[in-house]
């Protein structure tokens, strides 16, 4: 009897020890905010030390990709490791069906301790894959962020999902993030230079140095209990910047999105690395460094290879998707080599997200300047109506994708590459054009003789109908469609 307690008690401690030897994750996740608009990747302004010391420490990856610009389906995508269309929740506002499978139950499984605190957006305020759920606290959803890694289990790995909702409209400025003077901010070129429109942007640069801080504090705290060396922190963002021609379009400005990580244990030397990703290999990331072997469900690919080895190459194509997002819509994106091509199967209306709302100033300056005759071409891209029913860019030499080579004979080879990718990703993957697609919510804003008439009256919030991949039941399928050209 003694020795089968010792026994019992040896496996129990060598159980305990296996387990507190896995490495933890906390992923951190912005609201709203483009991929160049850290100081890591480069902007002059926007002040973010604590992000950009792990990037100097650990590694910048300058070619990840979302899977969608859209707040819920973007959320959802990355917690399954699966694209929108096929996780059954691909237009904004949609819940995650409880048959899909969230990665981080297989870590809580596993005997990790998981947490999200923060922007939910994918399910209530319960879910199997955690074991606790909260607010966040205080304007960006942050403040319970240092407590969460305090009071943690000591005897077990975690993964928390800290996820803010800065840097999302409508803007609340406090005393933890810098002020910005309207002066300093930085114009891209298809928004109009307003006061209005500064003013608004500096309340954009304030969230993220907001999100920065916040990061700041826990980076401390894992590095106070001695675990830092032991924790991948990933550094991401749901979507593109809210203003005109970012969130929900499949630009760089919208689709691209920071990801840094910083994990002492496996990156020896910090870099920054060119190769390719999608926001769906989390997934796979975080169960490989489990010790897991990923489910078939899941269509991303662990990124650890290239946190070993920069130049490594796991893909060599990314694609992305644009659903119903207030508006109907329906584009795919597919990135390889210095190529960007979009397709966008409803051409005949507005590509709009909330341009002209009341509580969208650089929109609505955008707005009244384009019904004055005074946007430059630049600018009026947001406004066309038909919209191209395909667009091609080389991001290098074009990294705004302002000029369309569509008609360029000089890459039709790539095209031809592209629109093929695209044909085979939609059939390997289940996509589908609706027949009956969500309608718009409400009637879009428009010009009628030099005057803006507003969006129309709002109808039903959430009207969905037919969802992208229902009539080809893509949440059952599991294949990753093309990763190598």
């Amino acid at each position: 009897m003694k020795s089968f307690l010792s026994l019992a008690l040896l496996g129990f401690l060598f159980y305990s020890i296996s387990l507190a030897d896995k490495p933890n994750i906390v992923f951190f996740i912005a609201d709203d905010v483009s991929q160049n608009d850290f100081g890591c990747y480069g902007h002059p302004v926007i002040k973010t030390p604590n992000i950009d010391a792990l990037s100097a420490n650990g590694m910048r990856f300058d070619n990840a990709y979302l899977t969608t610009s859209s707040c819920s389906p973007s959320r959802c995508s990355i917690i399954t490791g699966r694209y929108p269309h096929n996780t059954g929740a691909p237009e904004l506002h949609v819940r995650l069906p409880l048959k899909q499978i969230r990665f981080p139950e297989l870590l809580r499984e596993a005997g990790y301790y998981t947490v999200l605190s923060g922007k939910n957006h994918m399910f209530g305020n319960k879910d199997r894959a955690f074991d606790r759920i909260t607010g966040g606290g205080g304007p960006g959803k942050e403040e319970d962020w240092v407590g969460h890694v305090k009071d943690r289990p000591k005897d077990k790995p975690f993964f928390f999902w800290f996820a803010s909702t800065d840097a999302h409209r409508n803007w609340s400025i406090n005393e933890k993030a810098p002020k910005y003077d309207p002066k300093d901010v930085i114009i891209p070129p298809f928004m109009v230079d307003t006061s209005i429109t500064r003013k608004d942007l500096t309340g954009y640069y304030h969230e993220v140095s907001r999100f920065d801080h916040y990061i700041g504090l826990v980076t401390a705290e894992l590095r106070k209990q001695g675990v830092l060396e032991n924790t991948m922190i990933v550094v991401a963002a749901d979507n593109g910047r809210p203003f005109p021609r970012c969130k929900s379009r499949m630009y760089d400005s919208g689709i691209k999105t920071p990801w840094v990580v910083h994990f002492p244990k496996v990156i020896k030397s910090p870099s920054a690395t060119q190769s390719l990703i999608s926001v769906i290999d989390l997934s796979a990331t975080c169960l490989e460094l489990a010790g897991l072997k990923s489910p078939e469900c899941v269509q991303g690919r662990s990124f650890l290879p290239i946190l070993k080895k920069p130049q490594t190459t796991i893909r060599e194509v990314v694609f992305a998707e644009h659903n119903w997002h207030v508006y109907r819509n329906h584009e795919r994106m597919v990135c390889f080599g210095d190529y960007l091509y979009i397709k966008n199967n409803f051409p005949n209306q507005p590509n709009l997200c909330y341009e002209s709302d009341d509580h969208y100033p650089a929109g609505k300056e955008l707005w009244k300047a384009h019904a004055a005759g005074k946007t430059q071409p630049d600018q009026q891209q947001v406004f066309a109506n038909p919209c191209p029913p395909e667009e091609l860019f080389q991001v290098k030499e074009d990294p705004h994708q302002l000029r369309n080579l569509i008609d360029d004979q000089k890459h039709t080879k790539a095209l031809k590459q592209a629109r093929a990718l695209l044909t085979k990703w939609t059939e390997q993957t289940g996509d589908s054009i609706p027949a009956n697609p969500t309608p718009n919510r409400h009637d879009p804003p428009r010009i009628e003789k030099g005057k803006i008439l507003p969006p129309g009256k709002a109808g039903t919030r959430n009207p969905h109908a037919e969802m992208p991949g229902a009539s080809e039941n893509a949440a059952t399928i599991n294949h990753p469609g093309p990763i190598k050209l």
